[in-house]
C-alpha cells in the first residue's frame, strides 16, 4: 500500500482508530474462548461492585451505539454514508430523470433483498447447530465480536455484498449501510434472554427507520438525484485503503 496516495481526512482517521478498538474488542473474546470458552460466559456475568457485570456494560456500549443512530443529529461525526437520509443532506441534481431514479430503487432493492436472504440462511445454520447443542452460548458470542469487526472490515477493506452482489462504488453509496447492527446481533437471536433479545429487536428498529427513510425519500440515496453523494463532494473518503488494497 502505497500511504502518499491516501488523503488522511478526519472521518478516515476515527473510522481508523475504531477498527483498531474492534479488533481489541475481538482479540480479547477470542483469546478468552481458547483459554477456556465456557469461562466467558462465566466471566460475563459475574459482578465485580454494585451488581455489574461485563455482560452490563457491553450491552449499555451497544444500545447506545444503535440509540445514537435513532436520535436526530446533525454533528459532523456522523458519517456521510448515514446523513445521506437526512433533509438537511440532500442536494437535489437538477432535473434528474425520475424513470433512472425508479429503475435504481428496483434494482438495489432485488439485491438488498437478495443480501437478507442470503444472511438469514447463513446464520440459520449457527442457530440450527445452537439448537442442536453441537455449539454453545459461547460459540454464538465469538461470533457476533467477529460480525463486530467485519462490520469495519466492510467498511475500510473489502466487502463481499458490495463486491458481489450491491455493486456500489462506495459505503456512502451503499443501499444497507445501516443493516450493519441487525447483521452484527443476528446470532444473538438464539440466545433467549433480555440482554441479547434486546440487542437484535432494537438492532431491527435501526434496520426499520432506515428503511422507511428509503422508502419515503430514495433520491436522496441515489447520485443521480443527490449531488452530496459524488466522490467531488465526499468528506469521508473512507473508501481510501480499500481502492488501495483492489490495486494490488
Amino acid at each position: 500500500m502505497n500511504i502518499n496516495k491516501i488523503e488522511i481526512t478526519p472521518k478516515l482517521v476515527r473510522y481508523t482508530l475504531k477498527f483498531i478498538c474492534r479488533i481489541i474488542v475481538f482479540g480479547s473474546v477470542f483469546i478468552l474462548y481458547i483459554i477456556d470458552r465456557q469461562w466467558i460466559t462465566e466471566f460475563l456475568k459475574k459482578p465485580f461492585g454494585y451488581g455489574v457485570t461485563p455482560l452490563h456494560i457491553l450491552w449499555a456500549i451497544f444500545m447506545c451505539i444503535m440509540i445514537f443512530h435513532l436520535l436526530p443529529d446533525k454533528s459532523q461525526l456522523r458519517t456521510m454514508a448515514w446523513l445521506k437520509m437526512k433533509e438537511e443532506n440532500y442536494e437535489p441534481v437538477e432535473s434528474y430523470d425520475e424513470l433512472k431514479l425508479l429503475r435504481y430503487v428496483q434494482e438495489q432493492n432485488k439485491k438488498a433483498w437478495t443480501v437478507m436472504l442470503i444472511w438469514l440462511c447463513f446464520n440459520a445454520v449457527w442457530g440450527l447447530l445452537f439448537l442442536l447443542g453441537i455449539i454453545r452460548e459461547s460459540e454464538l458470542l465469538l461470533i457476533s465480536a467477529f460480525y463486530f469487526l467485519s462490520d469495519y472490515i466492510c467498511i475500510l477493506f473489502y466487502c463481499p455484498f458490495q463486491s458481489n452482489i450491491m455493486k456500489n462504488k462506495c459505503c456512502v453509496n451503499c443501499r444497507i449501510y445501516d443493516w450493519g447492527h441487525f447483521m452484527m446481533f443476528t446470532p444473538m437471536l438464539f440466545i433467549q434472554n433480555f440482554f441479547c433479545w434486546s440487542l437484535f429487536f432494537t438492532s431491527i428498529v435501526v434496520l426499520i427507520r432506515w428503511e422507511i427513510a428509503y422508502i419515503k425519500h430514495p433520491e436522496r440515496f441515489w447520485e443521480g438525484s443527490n449531488k452530496t453523494l459524488k466522490c467531488e463532494n465526499c468528506r469521508d473518503k473512507t473508501c481510501q485503503y480499500k481502492k488501495q488494497y483492489q490495486r494490488r
